[in-house]
Protein backbone atom coordinates (compact mmCIF):
# COMPACT_ATOMS: atom_id res chain seq x y z
CA UNK A 1 0.00 0.00 0.00
CA UNK A 2 1.40 3.31 -1.11
CA UNK A 3 1.56 6.38 1.07
CA UNK A 4 1.53 4.49 4.38
CA UNK A 5 4.66 5.26 6.33
CA UNK A 6 3.42 5.40 9.93
CA UNK A 7 1.23 3.23 12.15
CA UNK A 8 -1.29 6.07 12.44
CA UNK A 9 -1.86 6.14 8.69
CA UNK A 10 -2.38 2.40 8.65
CA UNK A 11 -4.98 2.62 11.42
CA UNK A 12 -6.81 5.48 9.70
CA UNK A 13 -7.27 3.39 6.57
CA UNK A 14 -8.29 0.35 8.60
CA UNK A 15 -5.70 -1.88 6.99
CA UNK A 16 -2.94 -4.08 8.26
CA UNK A 17 0.42 -3.80 6.70
CA UNK A 18 4.07 -4.40 7.41
CA UNK A 19 6.48 -1.59 8.03
CA UNK A 20 9.89 -1.16 6.61
CA UNK A 21 12.56 -2.93 8.67
CA UNK A 22 15.06 -0.62 10.34
CA UNK A 23 18.58 -0.55 9.13
CA UNK A 24 20.71 -3.44 10.34
CA UNK A 25 17.72 -5.77 10.87
CA UNK A 26 18.98 -8.10 8.14
CA UNK A 27 22.22 -8.53 10.04
CA UNK A 28 20.29 -9.33 13.25
CA UNK A 29 18.19 -11.90 11.42
CA UNK A 30 21.29 -13.52 9.97
CA UNK A 31 22.93 -13.48 13.40
CA UNK A 32 19.91 -15.13 15.03
CA UNK A 33 19.83 -17.83 12.38
CA UNK A 34 23.57 -18.36 12.81
CA UNK A 35 23.07 -18.68 16.60
CA UNK A 36 20.28 -21.18 16.08
CA UNK A 37 22.59 -23.17 13.84
CA UNK A 38 25.33 -23.19 16.48
CA UNK A 39 22.85 -24.26 19.17
CA UNK A 40 21.66 -27.13 17.03
CA UNK A 41 25.24 -28.17 16.40
CA UNK A 42 26.00 -28.07 20.14
CA UNK A 43 22.94 -30.20 20.88
CA UNK A 44 23.94 -32.61 18.15
CA UNK A 45 27.45 -32.90 19.59
CA UNK A 46 26.09 -33.47 23.10
CA UNK A 47 23.70 -36.14 21.88
CA UNK A 48 26.53 -37.80 19.98
CA UNK A 49 28.72 -37.78 23.08
CA UNK A 50 25.88 -39.20 25.16
CA UNK A 51 25.29 -41.95 22.63
CA UNK A 52 29.01 -42.60 22.46
CA UNK A 53 29.28 -42.87 26.25
CA UNK A 54 26.42 -45.38 26.31
CA UNK A 55 28.40 -47.51 23.90
CA UNK A 56 31.80 -46.81 25.45
CA UNK A 57 30.94 -47.65 29.07
CA UNK A 58 29.83 -51.25 28.36
CA UNK A 59 32.87 -51.70 26.10
CA UNK A 60 35.23 -50.43 28.81
CA UNK A 61 33.52 -52.62 31.42
CA UNK A 62 33.91 -55.63 29.15
CA UNK A 63 37.61 -54.95 28.59
CA UNK A 64 38.23 -54.54 32.32
CA UNK A 65 36.34 -57.77 33.00
CA UNK A 66 38.56 -59.58 30.51
CA UNK A 67 41.68 -58.17 32.20
CA UNK A 68 40.44 -59.36 35.61
CA UNK A 69 39.18 -62.77 34.50
CA UNK A 70 42.06 -63.69 32.18
CA UNK A 71 44.58 -64.65 34.93
CA UNK A 72 41.95 -66.89 36.54
CA UNK A 73 41.12 -68.64 33.28
CA UNK A 74 44.79 -68.99 32.37
CA UNK A 75 45.60 -70.52 35.76
CA UNK A 76 42.87 -73.11 35.29
CA UNK A 77 44.09 -73.87 31.77
CA UNK A 78 47.76 -74.02 32.81
CA UNK A 79 46.98 -76.49 35.57
CA UNK A 80 46.43 -79.05 32.80
CA UNK A 81 49.69 -78.21 30.97
CA UNK A 82 52.48 -80.67 30.49
CA UNK A 83 56.11 -79.59 30.94
CA UNK A 84 56.54 -79.08 27.18
CA UNK A 85 53.54 -76.73 27.07
CA UNK A 86 55.37 -74.25 29.32
CA UNK A 87 58.47 -74.18 27.12
CA UNK A 88 56.85 -73.77 23.69
CA UNK A 89 57.32 -70.58 21.67
CA UNK A 90 54.96 -68.82 21.18
CA UNK A 91 53.33 -69.41 24.55
CA UNK A 92 50.20 -71.53 24.68
CA UNK A 93 46.86 -70.52 26.13
CA UNK A 94 45.45 -74.05 26.11
CA UNK A 95 47.16 -77.40 26.76
CA UNK A 96 48.08 -79.50 23.76
CA UNK A 97 47.32 -82.69 25.70
CA UNK A 98 45.43 -82.02 28.97
CA UNK A 99 46.69 -84.00 31.93
CA UNK A 100 45.83 -84.34 35.63
CA UNK A 101 49.41 -85.10 36.59
CA UNK A 102 49.95 -81.65 38.05
CA UNK A 103 47.20 -82.19 40.64
CA UNK A 104 48.64 -85.47 41.84
CA UNK A 105 52.12 -83.96 41.99
CA UNK A 106 50.83 -80.97 43.98
CA UNK A 107 49.72 -83.32 46.77
CA UNK A 108 52.66 -85.69 46.43
CA UNK A 109 55.48 -83.14 46.40
CA UNK A 110 54.24 -81.15 49.40
CA UNK A 111 51.93 -81.47 52.40
CA UNK A 112 49.24 -79.55 50.51
CA UNK A 113 46.31 -81.29 52.24
CA UNK A 114 47.61 -80.23 55.67
CA UNK A 115 48.21 -76.69 54.44
CA UNK A 116 44.63 -76.50 53.13
CA UNK A 117 43.26 -77.68 56.47
CA UNK A 118 45.30 -75.06 58.32
CA UNK A 119 44.09 -72.29 56.00
CA UNK A 120 40.44 -73.33 56.30
CA UNK A 121 40.66 -73.49 60.11
CA UNK A 122 42.38 -70.12 60.46
CA UNK A 123 40.10 -68.42 57.92
CA UNK A 124 36.92 -69.82 59.49
CA UNK A 125 37.96 -69.14 63.07
CA UNK A 126 39.27 -65.69 62.21
CA UNK A 127 36.09 -64.77 60.31
CA UNK A 128 33.81 -65.89 63.14
CA UNK A 129 35.76 -63.98 65.78
CA UNK A 130 36.22 -60.89 63.59
CA UNK A 131 32.52 -60.69 62.66
CA UNK A 132 31.46 -61.28 66.29
CA UNK A 133 33.68 -58.47 67.54
CA UNK A 134 32.56 -56.17 64.70
CA UNK A 135 28.83 -56.83 65.19
CA UNK A 136 28.90 -56.36 68.96
CA UNK A 137 31.07 -53.25 68.72
CA UNK A 138 28.89 -51.74 65.99
CA UNK A 139 25.80 -52.39 68.13
CA UNK A 140 27.35 -50.60 71.10
CA UNK A 141 28.43 -47.59 69.03
CA UNK A 142 25.05 -47.38 67.30
CA UNK A 143 22.68 -47.66 70.27
CA UNK A 144 24.59 -46.90 73.47
CA UNK A 145 25.56 -43.48 74.80
CA UNK A 146 28.62 -43.12 77.02
CA UNK A 147 31.35 -40.61 77.65
CA UNK A 148 34.09 -40.57 75.02
CA UNK A 149 32.13 -42.71 72.56
CA UNK A 150 32.82 -40.50 69.54
CA UNK A 151 36.50 -40.12 70.41
CA UNK A 152 36.93 -43.87 70.83
CA UNK A 153 35.16 -44.50 67.53
CA UNK A 154 37.42 -42.01 65.73
CA UNK A 155 40.52 -43.66 67.21
CA UNK A 156 39.36 -47.10 66.07
CA UNK A 157 38.58 -45.86 62.56
CA UNK A 158 41.91 -44.00 62.42
CA UNK A 159 43.73 -47.31 62.76
CA UNK A 160 42.81 -47.92 59.11
CA UNK A 161 45.47 -45.35 58.24
CA UNK A 162 48.20 -47.44 59.85
CA UNK A 163 49.93 -49.71 57.32
CA UNK A 164 50.06 -53.32 58.45
CA UNK A 165 53.73 -53.67 57.54
CA UNK A 166 54.64 -50.87 59.94
CA UNK A 167 53.25 -52.91 62.86
CA UNK A 168 54.66 -56.23 61.72
CA UNK A 169 57.71 -56.33 63.99
CA UNK A 170 55.86 -55.11 67.09
CA UNK A 171 53.08 -57.63 66.52
CA UNK A 172 55.58 -60.44 66.13
CA UNK A 173 57.40 -59.47 69.33
CA UNK A 174 54.07 -59.39 71.20
CA UNK A 175 52.87 -62.75 69.84
CA UNK A 176 56.23 -64.36 70.59
CA UNK A 177 56.20 -63.00 74.14
CA UNK A 178 52.73 -64.48 74.65
CA UNK A 179 53.91 -67.86 73.38
CA UNK A 180 51.41 -67.93 70.52
CA UNK A 181 53.79 -68.76 67.69
CA UNK A 182 52.90 -71.95 65.77
CA UNK A 183 49.28 -71.68 66.94
CA UNK A 184 46.05 -70.91 65.14
CA UNK A 185 45.31 -68.06 67.55
CA UNK A 186 48.68 -66.51 66.80
CA UNK A 187 48.02 -66.67 63.05
CA UNK A 188 44.63 -64.91 63.30
CA UNK A 189 45.51 -62.53 66.15
CA UNK A 190 46.24 -59.55 63.90
CA UNK A 191 43.01 -60.05 61.92
CA UNK A 192 40.49 -59.85 64.75
CA UNK A 193 39.92 -56.09 64.61
CA UNK A 194 38.47 -54.80 61.34
CA UNK A 195 37.71 -51.05 61.47
CA UNK A 196 36.07 -51.14 58.03
CA UNK A 197 33.63 -53.85 59.15
CA UNK A 198 32.91 -51.93 62.34
CA UNK A 199 32.22 -48.70 60.45
CA UNK A 200 29.94 -50.28 57.84
CA UNK A 201 27.92 -52.26 60.38
CA UNK A 202 27.56 -49.24 62.66
CA UNK A 203 26.25 -47.13 59.81
CA UNK A 204 23.84 -49.89 58.84
CA UNK A 205 22.58 -50.37 62.41
CA UNK A 206 22.00 -46.62 62.74
CA UNK A 207 19.36 -46.88 60.01
CA UNK A 208 17.19 -48.66 62.60
CA UNK A 209 15.47 -46.18 64.90
CA UNK A 210 16.46 -46.28 68.57
CA UNK A 211 12.75 -46.26 69.42
CA UNK A 212 12.54 -49.90 68.33
CA UNK A 213 15.21 -50.88 70.84
CA UNK A 214 13.64 -48.78 73.59
CA UNK A 215 10.27 -50.41 72.96
CA UNK A 216 11.87 -53.85 72.95
CA UNK A 217 13.64 -53.15 76.27
CA UNK A 218 10.35 -52.01 77.81
CA UNK A 219 8.77 -55.30 76.72
CA UNK A 220 11.55 -57.20 78.44
CA UNK A 221 13.71 -57.96 75.40
CA UNK A 222 17.42 -58.19 76.14
CA UNK A 223 20.16 -56.68 73.99
CA UNK A 224 21.24 -60.12 72.86
CA UNK A 225 17.74 -61.04 71.72
CA UNK A 226 17.21 -57.69 69.99
CA UNK A 227 20.51 -58.09 68.18
CA UNK A 228 19.99 -61.70 67.12
CA UNK A 229 16.29 -61.54 66.24
CA UNK A 230 16.07 -58.11 64.59
CA UNK A 231 19.36 -56.47 63.63
CA UNK A 232 21.26 -59.50 62.34
CA UNK A 233 18.37 -60.82 60.15
CA UNK A 234 17.77 -57.45 58.48
CA UNK A 235 21.53 -57.02 58.02
CA UNK A 236 22.01 -60.51 56.56
CA UNK A 237 23.24 -59.37 53.15
CA UNK A 238 25.85 -57.00 54.58
CA UNK A 239 27.04 -59.52 57.15
CA UNK A 240 27.37 -62.28 54.54
CA UNK A 241 29.33 -59.99 52.22
CA UNK A 242 31.69 -58.85 54.97
CA UNK A 243 32.13 -62.43 56.15
CA UNK A 244 33.08 -63.56 52.66
CA UNK A 245 35.55 -60.70 52.32
CA UNK A 246 36.99 -61.51 55.73
CA UNK A 247 37.36 -65.22 54.94
CA UNK A 248 39.05 -64.42 51.63
CA UNK A 249 41.52 -61.93 53.12
CA UNK A 250 42.56 -64.25 55.98
CA UNK A 251 42.73 -67.27 53.67
CA UNK A 252 44.99 -65.38 51.25
CA UNK A 253 47.28 -63.88 53.89
CA UNK A 254 50.90 -64.81 53.33
CA UNK A 255 53.45 -62.68 55.19
CA UNK A 256 52.09 -62.89 58.74
CA UNK A 257 51.55 -66.70 58.74
CA UNK A 258 55.07 -67.07 57.36
CA UNK A 259 56.51 -65.09 60.30
CA UNK A 260 54.62 -66.73 63.17
CA UNK A 261 54.92 -70.36 61.99
CA UNK A 262 58.22 -72.18 62.30
CA UNK A 263 56.68 -75.65 62.32
CA UNK A 264 56.02 -76.81 58.74
CA UNK A 265 52.86 -78.62 59.82
CA UNK A 266 51.34 -75.27 60.93
CA UNK A 267 52.02 -73.46 57.64
CA UNK A 268 49.06 -72.20 55.64
CA UNK A 269 48.46 -73.00 52.01
CA UNK A 270 49.71 -69.64 50.73
CA UNK A 271 53.07 -70.39 52.28
CA UNK A 272 52.94 -74.01 51.16
CA UNK A 273 52.49 -73.10 47.49
CA UNK A 274 55.99 -71.61 47.45
CA UNK A 275 57.38 -75.04 48.32
CA UNK A 276 56.12 -76.52 45.06
CA UNK A 277 58.79 -75.02 42.81
CA UNK A 278 61.52 -72.47 42.29
CA UNK A 279 61.90 -69.55 39.92
CA UNK A 280 64.72 -71.35 38.08
CA UNK A 281 62.42 -74.27 37.30
CA UNK A 282 60.07 -73.92 34.33
CA UNK A 283 57.77 -76.68 35.54
CA UNK A 284 54.98 -74.54 36.99
CA UNK A 285 52.26 -77.17 36.61
CA UNK A 286 51.92 -78.18 40.30
CA UNK A 287 51.80 -74.53 41.33
CA UNK A 288 49.01 -73.74 38.90
CA UNK A 289 47.16 -76.86 40.05
CA UNK A 290 47.42 -75.74 43.68
CA UNK A 291 46.30 -72.21 42.77
CA UNK A 292 43.28 -73.62 40.94
CA UNK A 293 42.37 -75.72 43.97
CA UNK A 294 42.58 -72.61 46.16
CA UNK A 295 40.47 -70.47 43.85
CA UNK A 296 37.69 -72.97 43.31
CA UNK A 297 35.97 -72.79 46.76
CA UNK A 298 36.14 -68.98 46.83
CA UNK A 299 34.79 -68.67 43.28
CA UNK A 300 31.92 -71.02 44.13
CA UNK A 301 31.15 -68.97 47.25
CA UNK A 302 31.11 -65.73 45.24
CA UNK A 303 28.76 -67.28 42.67
CA UNK A 304 26.37 -68.66 45.30
CA UNK A 305 26.37 -65.43 47.34
CA UNK A 306 26.23 -63.10 44.34
CA UNK A 307 22.68 -61.99 45.18
CA UNK A 308 23.58 -61.09 48.75
CA UNK A 309 26.64 -59.14 47.58
CA UNK A 310 24.53 -57.10 45.16
CA UNK A 311 21.95 -56.41 47.87
CA UNK A 312 24.59 -55.25 50.33
CA UNK A 313 26.16 -52.89 47.76
CA UNK A 314 22.74 -51.52 46.79
CA UNK A 315 21.83 -51.00 50.43
CA UNK A 316 25.15 -49.33 51.21
CA UNK A 317 24.80 -46.74 48.45
CA UNK A 318 21.02 -46.16 48.41
CA UNK A 319 20.37 -46.40 52.13
CA UNK A 320 17.48 -48.86 51.64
Amino acid sequence: MKGINTPGQALERGGVTSFPEPRGSGYLTLLSRHSLGNGAMVMLVLLSLRWGMKKLVPLAATLLSVVVVFPILYSISASFFSFSDFTTIPARLFPAHPTLTNYTRAFAESNLARFLVNSVITATLGTVLRMTISIVSAYVFAFYTFRGKNLLFVILIATMLLPGDALLIENYITIRALGLTDTYLGIISTSLLAPVHLFLLRQYFRMVSKEYREAAIVEGCSDTRFLTTLLIPISKSVIITLSLQSFTSIFNDYLWPLLVTNDVSMRTVQVGITMLGFSENLDYGPQFAAITLLMTPILIAFILLNKNIKESVSTRFTGR
